[in-house]
């Protein structure tokens, strides 16, 4: 298990339009360092996530550090070996460009100790959970439509190939205070000119489970499209910042 912050200096940051010019660079880097593409790529990939950290100003995104992490054990060794340099990206269709080059990385170990069995958490990029509608695919924008526990479990419990058995709490008094905790993310822009969209939560979450469980969580992400930057947890005393 492997995660990492790139840091970028005070005062400079990368922007960007699209979410996925983001996972590109990364996927850029990890096949550098010779990353088996089914390993990252796919819906069989290994479980990987990332948080882009920043500030949305004038229809552009800014971010200054770069959350990645995994719980794969061959995946951990790639993401170990990464230099900032190796996180960059053209998309030739739009010219969106990014590069991580000036950033520095920093190890962002597990908090969990011996033992624990919660952790309170923010979200550092929306946790995504969808329904099948008329054969389309809707993403949940209400904590209360769906059953939060039982769908972070399905994903992780299918994905390792046993039972994950997570119990997710809401922070009661955010919702009150913060009716409105959806979010609405740009993931890409066709070659048509359509928009791609993800609605993603950002809520305080209460996580109670066994300390494996607990650490699959947090190298793995919750959620729907972790590998898309979405579902990538830290504890709530850190908060979200540099």
């Amino acid at each position: 298990m492997k995660r990492i912050r790139i840091q970028l200096p005070k005062q400079r940051q990368v922007n960007y339009c699209n979410l996925d010019v983001i996972h590109d660079a990364l996927i850029n880097a990890f096949l550098k360092h010779g990353a088996d593409k089914n390993l990252i790529i796919g819906q069989d990939a290994a479980l990987w996530n990332f948080a882009a950290l920043g500030f949305r100003q004038k229809n552009y995104n800014y971010v200054h550090t770069l959350v990645v992490s995994t719980s794969d054990e061959e995946l951990s060794k790639i993401i170990a070996a990464i230099d900032p340099s190796d996180i960059h990206y053209t998309r030739v269709l739009t010219s969106e460009s990014v590069n991580f080059s000036e950033g520095e990385i920093k190890n962002d170990p597990s908090p969990i100790f011996q033992g624990q069995n919660r952790l309170g958490v923010l979200m550092l990029s929306p946790i995504a959970v969808s329904k099948k509608m008329n054969g389309k695919r809707m993403w949940y924008q209400k904590i209360d439509d769906f059953n939060l526990s039982a769908a972070v479990n399905y994903r992780l419990s299918r994905s390792v190939g046993r039972e994950v058995n997570l119990s997710i709490y809401p922070d009661s008094l955010y919702l009150r205070c913060n009716p409105k905790y959806d979010t609405l993310v740009q993931l890409k822009t066709y070659p048509d000119g359509k928009k791609g969209f993800v609605i993603g939560m950002r809520i305080p979450l209460l996580i109670q489970g066994n300390e494996e469980d607990l650490e699959l969580a947090w190298y793995s992400g919750i959620g729907e499209k972790t590998r898309n930057g979405f579902g990538c947890i830290d504890i709530a005393e850190r908060g979200i910042g540099r």
